[in-house]
C-alpha cells in the first residue's frame, strides 16, 4: 500500500517518465542569482530522481547536492547522473544536513508541498548565504483545449468528485506561497517566473507518468487507480504521440539578513 508522499516503488517510472522543467525558466533564476554560475553552490532539496538537479548541474554550478529522503528514489537517482557531477545525501527539507550558512542556491522542485512549511523555511535561511535564494517551483501540466487531456481529467473527478490535489502546482500551497514567504521574515523580495512548453509523450511515457504519481494512487485507492489507469491506457491505444503542454511556475526569495520575529 503507498502512503501519502511516499515514492517507495514508484521512482523508476518517476526517473523515465516524467516531464522536464522550462528551460527558460532556469535561465531566468539563474540570472536572478546575481552571480556567475561557476561560483555558485547549489542543494535541490526533495529531489527526488534529480529531474531539476540535473537540469542545474549541467549548467556547471560550483557545487551540486541532492538531498531526497527517500533511498528508491535517491538510489534511481544515483544511477542516472547523465554527466552530471552531484553529491546525494539523505535529507529532508526540515533537516537538510547542509552546514550553516554554505549554500547559494536552495530549490526545491515540485516537493515543498510535502514538508513543515514553517521549519523548511527556517531551514534554508540556516543554511542559505546572506543574500542567498530560495525557489520552490512546479510543472503543472495544461489541459485545456486537449479533448483526450480534457476526457482524462474527468475521469478521475468521475473517481473521487471531493478529491483534492496536493501537489498539483495549480492550487493548494501555490495559492499562499507568497503571502508565506514574505509573512516568514525570513525571506524578501519575492519573484515570480512562469513559462510554457510542450513535450511529445509516446502513450508508453504518458502511462508510465501517472504510474509515478503519489498524491492521485494514495486519494484514489489501489482498486479506483487501478481502473483509472486501464481508462488511460484505452483512452491513448490508438495515439502515436500525444503532445502536453507544461508550465513552470517558480516562486523566489532571497534570504533576508536576520531572523526578525518577534
Amino acid at each position: 500500500m503507498t502512503h501519502k508522499g511516499d515514492f517507495t516503488g514508484l521512482a523508476h517510472d518517476y526517473h523515465l517518465n516524467r516531464p522536464n522543467y522550462s528551460d527558460s525558466v532556469l535561465a531566468g533564476l539563474l540570472g536572478l542569482l546575481g552571480r556567475p554560475v561557476d561560483r555558485i553552490d547549489f542543494a535541490d532539496v526533495g529531489a527526488g530522481t534529480g529531474i531539476w538537479t540535473r537540469m542545474v548541474a549541467l549548467k556547471g554550478p560550483r557545487s551540486t547536492v541532492a538531498i531526497e529522503p527517500n533511498a528508491d528514489m535517491r538510489r534511481v537517482g544515483q544511477s542516472g547522473n547523465d554527466g552530471a557531477e552531484i553529491s546525494w545525501l539523505e535529507g529532508s527539507a526540515e533537516d537538510t544536513g547542509l552546514k550553516s550558512n554554505s549554500i547559494d542556491w536552495v530549490t526545491m522542485a515540485s516537493s515543498f508541498h510535502w514538508g513543515d512549511t514553517e521549519l523548511a523555511l527556517r531551514e534554508f535561511h540556516r543554511v542559505l548565504r546572506p543574500q542567498g535564494v530560495f525557489t520552490a517551483l512546479w510543472n503543472p501540466r495544461r489541459i485545456e483545449g486537449s479533448p483526450l487531456l480534457e476526457r482524462i481529467e474527468a475521469k478521475i473527478s468521475s473517481l473521487k468528485p471531493d478529491l483534492v490535489r496536493v501537489s498539483s502546482g495549480w492550487s493548494g500551497i501555490t495559492e499562499v506561497l507568497e503571502d508565506l514567504l514574505v509573512e516568514s521574515r525570513l525571506f524578501e523580495d519575492v519573484v515570480y517566473m512562469e513559462a510554457q512548453h510542450k513535450i511529445i509523450m509516446t502513450p508508453e511515457r504518458y502511462i508510465g507518468a501517472w504510474r509515478s504519481v503519489n498524491d492521485l494512487r494514495v486519494q484514489l485507492g489501489t482498486e479506483a487507480f487501478e481502473e483509472f489507469l486501464e481508462f488511460v491506457i484505452r483512452s491513448v491505444e490508438n495515439e502515436r504521440l500525444i503532445e502536453t503542454e507544461y508550465v513552470t511556475r517558480a516562486w523566489s526569495a532571497r534570504s533576508a539578513k536576520a531572523d526578525t520575529r518577534g
